[in-house]
């Protein structure tokens, strides 16, 4: 059986806190930010954590990174 492989594109955008959460960081902050008010862009530079709905599916992908 081969080994299971961490998914580049997840590894890419989250990464596990040091207390076990997997964060990441909003999209939507990279370009066309004159449209956006300066209160969302501000809150977009926050990192967030992943819902639990979604919490094991990216665990899985992402199980070989510590």
């Amino acid at each position: 059986m081969p080994k299971m492989k961490t998914h580049c594109g997840t590894k890419k955008r989250f990464k596990i806190s040091g207390t076990g959460l997997v964060m990441f960081s909003r999209p939507g902050n990279s370009h066309l930010a004159p449209g956006k008010s300066q209160k969302r862009t501000r809150h977009l530079r926050k990192e967030s954590c992943v819902s639990k709905s979604d919490l094991s599916r990216i665990r899985q992908q992402i199980a070989n990174i510590k």
